[in-house]
């Protein structure tokens, strides 16, 4: 009652001094949304991802101790000070307009979080994220099921065959330091030949457990990144190449090393300078990662580099490789399985126990990986769906993006280009959708 109360006051005050004064401009409403992204920090520990700017910024919103009803409050104002805003003509002025709407509601809803309300898991990813992922049924899955089940025949469950198929591909645990690094070199390699980086990027790998993630790159500003590798699991071949994209190159490192260039540094756009994990940036940030991945390493160019750098390096024989790569292609179209996980761990129509099962049995993960799925949902709910819609979503962009190339040098450079100017501006979900 006491913060609707504020509201109602906040709201109109701003509505009297709009009679005198001039409405607020873009810069001010972004400085306030840099201030509320930060005073969040406080009260939802994962919330800042990261933060580079000005260390007195986030000093002051830390200093001046919002409760959470304070945020909303604010928010909620900045919400509405932002809906009334004029659109700009210039497409860079409305992209960073239609963020700072996009990221407030966001904001707003993971208040609602805090506080303990609770929404279906389509609900909040939608508002949060700005997307619904689609729905599948288990016969859905079973059709890929039956694939995976014919190229692993054999006793056992498909999980079983599966798994047991897999165990061959773990990278020993003294070999993984030296994998790691000649895969983040080669992600390096492949994404240099596309993009010009700042001269001075750099990164520190470290190898942790005990989280509920299997890589994280924490971004500390100046175009400098620390990549973590959670080694508590077995480590799969493949997972080299995908944790080195992802992370690093041309990933999240990559990602948010063109932001603080193109629009903290040279359009002194500050509220860039903060990473809300649970916005609707985060499914630009994964989905372009996942994407990454393919777009730096095409099916015959990463079955070279794995063959003759990762395999020797991980003392692994690859005369099993084409039919580690069928299994590997054929489990990918299960990726929606997890979504449907938390989609029902989280809304209750399963319990622990049932998504678990659900997860090794559909989703073919092993046990200790689905419990570990278990803790992910539990710490950050919905997040998952920034995954999977996101790489469909960035994919999508990439590629009517670069339609009508000539050849298919030509192609490979409209989807870079693509890929480049996505990751240098503010576009959100509803940027990358295709408008009817």
């Amino acid at each position: 009652m006491k913060a609707a109360l504020a509201l109602l006051m906040l709201l109109s005050a701003a509505t009297t001094a709009g009679a005198t004064s001039p409405a607020p401009t873009v810069d001010a409403l972004a400085h306030d949304y840099l201030r509320l992204s930060l005073a969040m920090g406080p009260h939802d520990a994962a919330y800042v991802d990261a933060y580079y700017g000005p260390k007195e910024i986030q000093e002051q919103a830390v200093k001046a101790g919002l409760s959470v009803d304070d945020i909303k409050v604010q928010a909620l104002a900045l919400s509405a000070a932002l809906k009334h805003q004029r659109m700009p003509g210039n497409e860079m002025d409305a992209l960073r307009l239609r963020f700072l709407q996009k990221q407030t509601i966001a904001m707003l809803a993971r208040i609602d979080v805090v506080q303990g309300r609770k929404r279906s898991f389509d609900q909040e990813s939608a508002l949060i994220y700005d997307v619904v992922a689609p729905h599948h049924d288990r016969a859905h899955f079973e059709a890929i099921l039956k694939k995976i089940d014919a190229l692993l025949p054999g006793p056992g469950t498909t999980a079983e065959r599966a798994g047991a198929f897999r165990e061959q591909f773990i990278i020993p645990r003294d070999k993984l330091e030296p994998v790691f690094k000649a895969a983040i070199a080669g992600c390096r390699e492949q994404t240099l030949k596309h993009l010009k980086l700042p001269a001075n990027e750099s990164f520190d790998l470290e190898f942790v457990t005990d989280k509920p993630w299997g890589g994280y790159n924490w971004y500390k500003g100046n175009y400098h990144s620390l990549i973590q590798v959670n080694v508590e699991l077995p480590i799969y071949i493949d997972r080299a190449i995908d944790i080195g994209c992802h992370e690093g190159y041309p990933g999240h490192h990559v990602y948010n090393m063109l932001l603080e260039q193109h629009l903290v540094n040279e359009r002194k756009w500050l509220e860039y300078s903060v990473y809300p994990l649970f916005s609707p940036q985060s499914l630009v940030a994964e989905g372009s990662a996942n994407y990454g991945v393919e777009l730096a390493f095409p099916p015959a160019e990463r079955r070279r580099f794995e063959r003759e750098v990762l395999y020797p390096a991980a003392g692994l024989d690859p005369a099993l490789v084409e039919k580690y790569e069928a299994l590997l292609k054929l489990s990918g179209e299960l990726s929606y399985a997890g979504n449907e996980a938390a989609r029902g761990y989280l809304d209750g129509t399963m319990t622990r126990e049932q998504a678990i099962a659900w997860l090794v049995e559909v989703g073919l993960s092993r046990q200790d990986k689905a419990e570990q799925g278990i803790k992910f949902y539990d710490n950050l709910r919905s997040y998952v769906v920034n995954y999977n819609v996101g790489k469909d979503l960035v994919k999508a962009y990439v590629e009517r993006e670069s339609q009508g190339a000539a050849s298919d040098e030509e192609r490979e450079q409209k989807r870079w280009k693509a890929f480049e100017t996505l990751l240098s501006s503010p576009r959100l979900p509803g940027d990358l959708k295709q408008q009817p």
